[in-house]
């Protein structure tokens, strides 16, 4: 049979449990306002040559590079004035804080998007390892048995230099990034010979090959 702790101990233990809770509870709150105040809360400028419109909780971009249109969650409110668009907090949620500087950096994004647009370069590297345009597609030549004919979505330009480099653009940031992952997936650097599509800047460790005795 267990002996009761004495009243003193389990005065002290409920105590200790109460600090670590209530100091628990602080830090969070704490890291919820960081959070919200450090990205948040800045407004997003509109350069000159950029038309915004705000329907409700879709934000449309149109500027030089091209038009880009995003939904947010209804969990952020987002206006606009002379000093830029704002995003804010409509409740006191974890998701809401975390949406608060989401959606402001997204639409700082389709800012800088139509206006300077993104870029991501490719190498391709490997004896007979080439790409060229064809239509609207990209057709590789990865050493298979027949060719890859990866079709392009709309907004996306490839410039090709000596069938080996490769510069994907576009004013989508998210789109970019995901084309270029997407053909790199076709034949990833492999780490002996180097052989294969790389990022440009990415870091490949290579390994070395089996030695015959």
């Amino acid at each position: 049979m267990m002996r009761a702790l004495p009243f003193p101990a389990l005065s002290r233990e409920i105590c200790l449990k109460s600090q670590k809770t209530t100091s628990t509870t602080t830090h969070t709150n704490n890291l919820h306002s960081q959070s919200m105040s450090r990205i948040g809360k800045i407004p997003v400028s509109i350069p000159a040559g950029v038309k915004v419109t705000i329907t409700g909780q879709t934000v449309n971009v149109d500027g030089p590079k091209g038009k880009l249109s995003k939904t947010f969650a209804p969990v952020v409110s987002i206006a606009q004035d002379a000093a830029g668009i704002h995003v804010e907090p409509v409740e006191k949620s974890r998701f809401a804080g975390a949406m608060h500087g989401t959606a402001r950096a997204i639409i700082n994004n389709m800012v800088r998007g139509v206006t300077q647009g993104y870029s991501k370069k490719l190498e391709i590297e490997g004896v007979g390892f080439k790409a060229a345009l064809k239509g609207g597609a990209l057709d590789l030549a990865l050493g298979y048995s027949h060719p890859i004919l990866y079709k392009l979505p709309a907004d996306i330009k490839v410039d090709i230099q000596d069938g080996t480099k490769i510069e994907i653009s576009g004013p989508d940031k998210e789109v970019v990034g995901k084309v270029a992952a997407e053909v790199k997936a076709y034949y990833p650097v492999e780490p002996y010979k180097g052989k294969g599509v790389r990022i440009v800047g990415e870091f490949v460790r290579r390994k070395e090959g089996k030695k015959t005795a």
